[in-house]
């Protein structure tokens, strides 16, 4: 009896492990979403207003967005990196970052380690 209750001790450790770092897996994906979300729209704010006749008109550059970018992922204030921060087609921004994940637990049946990458895109309203 005692090697059952043992046994089934250790099943409920090793479940109760798991569900602690598949939820801190889950909550780090989500937190590099947003970042990259956030940087993505502080990408669109690199743009150059021109008006073309009476049209006034954005227009985004791969240099503008990585500039807009790179301070909010830099000040993330963890180890996110950016990636890519570009303008695929002149009005909007696409931004890639990437963090590694390490769980908070150790545990034989979670990797030690993950790359995690988020990519966001973010338009502008003056098109």
């Amino acid at each position: 009896m005692l090697l059952l209750v043992l046994g089934y001790v250790l099943l409920a450790l090793a479940v109760i492990f798991v569900c602690a770092c598949a939820t801190d897996l889950y909550i780090a994906q989500k937190r590099l979403d947003a970042l990259a979300d956030a940087a993505a729209l502080a990408g669109t704010d690199g743009f150059v207003l021109t008006v073309q006749g009476q049209t006034p008109r954005a227009e985004l550059t791969d240099g503008a967005v990585a500039a807009q970018a790179r301070p909010l992922v830099d000040g993330a204030g963890g180890d996110e990196v950016l990636v890519s921060a570009t303008s695929p087609d002149g009005a909007s921004a696409r931004v890639t970052v990437r963090t590694a994940w390490h769980p908070p637990l150790v545990s034989p049946f979670v990797p030690e380690g993950l790359t995690l990458q988020a990519t966001a895109t973010s338009r502008t309203a003056l098109r």
